[in-house]
Parts: structure tokens; C-alpha cells; sequence
């Protein structure tokens, strides 16, 4: 068995209890979408901006924390949450907005930290200083959506910035005390098992405290979906991934969380792979090989 520290351990260790996420909508954009750099967004983006679990946008954000709680108040009573501000490019917005919002999150009493998915282009010095100033009140995480350090990957997927912006945009957040969470898309059109392992390895010893990886899903109404029809992109099968997965593991450091070993797309919405909609059963075969340790 290989073992590997979970994110529910890590919540246990730095928050002494179970923790659950609400994912947030802040009503955000992206740079890849309002024409600054593109608008398209990457190739594999759904109209909701990855965010398709999220809450209403035209909800205030404590509305959105309480319709969190309502969904999952079966599992936990008495229990806290982390504000996970999801849906498209989540710092990309004027200082004095994005300091509205998070603050709203911070002052609710079951909120005990923010997760906040963005782009590595998107951290100008005065979000910067406004995520270190926050990081004073309750915890402040930054979600980077890499994907690959390939170059021809990530100009095959439309990324937008080069892996140098990346690279500053982790020293930056770690030079404010910030923890950084890299997302890692596995299954890329063209990446062979080797640049995979190339990428986690590289972001792994950026100094950084967890990483996500993400199986790459084919959703509807992308341009993703369009190319997977027409045979210019094939899905990895279900045994692929779990082989992939655990040998992934084994390259990671126990002090980095493995915040996520899959992904399910919303199922009205997934093209291929149909195997990972079944999330639960996928963990349970990667339960087979990997065992979170406990600290």
C-alpha cells in the first residue's frame, strides 16, 4: 500500500475536526473569456467556469454559505467550512471588490478558512498584500490552475501564460505566507505517462503544500467535446488511471496534501470519460493500492 497525507487528515491536524467545502460563485470572469487574453477560455472549460457545483451568483455570499450548509447538514452537525470561490478566475477583479467578498466569508463563524481557485496571471501586488492581510484573519489558500508545465500542452489547451508566470506567482504567494494548492489535469490530449510524471514532479518540488489531480473529462458544449467527436482526443480508461494515479502518489512527499486524486463532472454534462462518474467506486479502487496515513 502506498500511503499518502489525505485532505481530510489535513483538515483534522490544522482544524481538529472534519471540514467541509462550499464551493462559491463570486460572479467572476476570466481574463481567457472577456477578450484580455482570449475568449474561448481553455479548450476544456465549461460555462461554468469549472464552477459547476457552485452556488447561485446572484446569491449574497452568505446566502451561498448557508444553501452550502443546507446540502450537506446531513453529514454534519455542528461542524465547519472552508469557502472554496470556484467558478472562473476568482481573483480577477478590482482589490477593493475582491476584499468585499472575502471578507463577507471570513466573518461568517462557521467559515475557518478560504480556498480561492485563479490563475497564476491574475495576482497583481495589491491582491497579493490584500491575500496577506486576510491570511491574518483565518487562513487564506491559493488554488493555481497549471495543469501541465508542457508548453505545447498548454498552448494546445489555450492556458494563456507561460510556465515562468506560474513559477513567480508561487514565489510571490510564498513570500506572503500563503499556502498554494497546484491543480494538475492527467490525460491531456498528447501527454504521454512521462510528461505527466514530469509535471507533478516539477510542481512538487516548488515548495508547495498541496496539489490536485484532476482526470481530464470531455464536457459538454466545450471545444474539448468537439475534438474528442471528431477522434482528435482520446480519454484514458478506468484502469489507466488508477495504475496512473498510484504511481503519481509515490513521486509525492508525505507533507503535500493530496487534496484530490479524480474529479466528476456534472453528469448531464460529461461526454467521456463515463466510468469517472461514479466517483465513489473509482475511490474505492484507488483505496486498493493507496492508505492515507495518519499524523
Amino acid at each position: 500500500m502506498v500511503e499518502y497525507y489525505s485532505l481530510n487528515q489535513y483538515m483534522k491536524d490544522t482544524f481538529g475536526c472534519k471540514v467541509y467545502r462550499i464551493a462559491i460563485n463570486g460572479g467572476f470572469t476570466c481574463p481567457n473569456r472577456d477578450g484580455s487574453i482570449g475568449t474561448g477560455g481553455c479548450l476544456f472549460c465549461s460555462e461554468g467556469g469549472s464552477g459547476d457545483f457552485a452556488q447561485d451568483p446572484g446569491l449574497s455570499i452568505t446566502e451561498q454559505i448557508e444553501k452550502g450548509k443546507e446540502r450537506v447538514s446531513a453529514k454534519i452537525q455542528n461542524g465547519k467550512y472552508i469557502a472554496y470561490f470556484q467558478a472562473f478566475t476568482n481573483t480577477y477583479a478590482p482589490v477593493e471588490r475582491l476584499r468585499k467578498l472575502y471578507t463577507e466569508a471570513l466573518d461568517h463563524p462557521d467559515i475557518v478558512a478560504l480556498s480561492i481557485a485563479t490563475r497564476p496571471d491574475c495576482l497583481p501586488d495589491d491582491v497579493l498584500d490584500l491575500l496577506k492581510e486576510l491570511n491574518q484573519v483565518k487562513p487564506i489558500w491559493v488554488e493555481l490552475g497549471l495543469q501541465t508545465i508542457h508548453e505545447r500542452t498548454a498552448g494546445y489547451i489555450r492556458r494563456g501564460y507561460p510556465l515562468s508566470v506560474y513559477d513567480q506567482a508561487v514565489k510571490e504567494l510564498q513570500k506572503r505566507g500563503i499556502e498554494v494548492i497546484t491543480h494538475v489535469i492527467l490525460g491531456l490530449p498528447g501527454e504521454t505517462k512521462q510528461d505527466m510524471a514530469e509535471t507533478v514532479r516539477y510542481v512538487v518540488g516548488g515548495g508547495i503544500k498541496g496539489i490536485k489531480l484532476q482526470l481530464l473529462h470531455v464536457l459538454k458544449g466545450t471545444d474539448l467535446e468537439r475534438e474528442y467527436l471528431e477522434g482528435r482526443v482520446k480519454v484514458m480508461s478506468e484502469d489507466e488511471y488508477i495504475a496512473l494515479v498510484t504511481d503519481l502518489i509515490k513521486m509525492i512527499p508525505p507533507d503535500i496534501v493530496i487534496h484530490r486524486m479524480t474529479g466528476d463532472g456534472a453528469k448531464k454534462d460529461l461526454i467521456a470519460p463515463l466510468w469517472s462518474a461514479d466517483k465513489k467506486h473509482v475511490l474505492n479502487r484507488l483505496k486498493q493500492y493507496l492508505q492515507p496515513f495518519e499524523t
